[in-house]
């Protein structure tokens, strides 16, 4: 073996053929040719160069920040949001509009909002208020027949009258508020005097069970307790099944 290289001698037979660099990715890669692939990576650059060329590029400056959020869907002002309310139980909240907007929420995002709110928030309300009614309502009828003692006796006797005489829905309809109450204490008062129709044949204004069903779901029943409406919902009960 010698140091020199100049006079070295060279295999001819097995010439040193070069490997792929390790920094190469096998696609740009030619086994045959032992070369890099430069029409592949050509491709690759110019498909890269198009993505790229449809990225927003990151707000620099306020006004590229409100560019991008007119662009996601953010209008310029809280009034303009264009929201579609899926409960009559919430309405359209100006300040939290506001405060919203304030953080750039889009008018996808803010119907969102709402709309979780009628999911998950009106029904544990209504929950809450029924429950609240109901408390305030029991103490009327209370003080209505003298104390719990004699309330006691009346309930009872209204909860015999009502089951005998009247369809389910109708008394459990009644039963749920204080004129209904009324009204079905005033029906066993006129029992007696006034045949009752089980079946609920008739009508009051123009007004079936299921009518009256209907006007029980209304908010001005359950939420509002308009005096008037809770009086001609009671009325027509009444009227329907004791025949008034």
């Amino acid at each position: 073996m010698t140091d020199n290289l100049l006079i070295a001698e060279t295999d001819t037979q097995n010439p040193i053929e070069p490997d792929k660099p390790t920094s190469v990715p096998d696609k740009f890669w030619d086994a045959d040719k032992k070369e890099i692939r430069i029409d592949a990576l050509l491709n690759s650059y110019l498909a890269l160069e198009k993505r790229l060329s449809k990225m927003v590029p990151l707000p620099e400056t306020d006004d590229d920040r409100k560019r991008l959020q007119k662009i996601l869907g953010l209008p310029e002002t809280a009034d303009l949001y264009e929201l579609k309310l899926q409960s009559d139980v919430i309405d359209i909240d100006p300040e939290l509009n506001a405060r919203l907007h304030a953080k750039g929420f889009t008018n996808e995002q803010v119907q969102e909002i709402y709309d979780l709110a009628t999911e998950k928030l009106v029904p544990m309300l209504l929950e809450m208020a029924a429950e609240f009614q109901a408390d305030r309502e029991l103490e009327r009828l209370v003080k209505e027949f003298g104390g719990s003692e004699k309330w006691s006796i009346i309930s009872k006797q209204l909860q015999e009258f009502g089951t005998k005489n009247l369809p389910e829905s109708a008394y459990e309809g009644l039963c749920c508020s204080y004129d209904g109450v009324m009204a079905l204490y005033n029906m066993m008062k006129m029992g007696s005097n006034s045949p009752i129709a089980k079946d609920g044949s008739g009508s009051f204004d123009g007004l079936d069970e299921t009518g009256l069903r209907n006007m029980m779901q209304s908010p001005k029943y359950w939420r509002d307790r308009d005096p008037a409406f809770i009086a001609k919902v009671s009325e027509g009960f009444q009227r329907l099944y004791a025949g008034k």
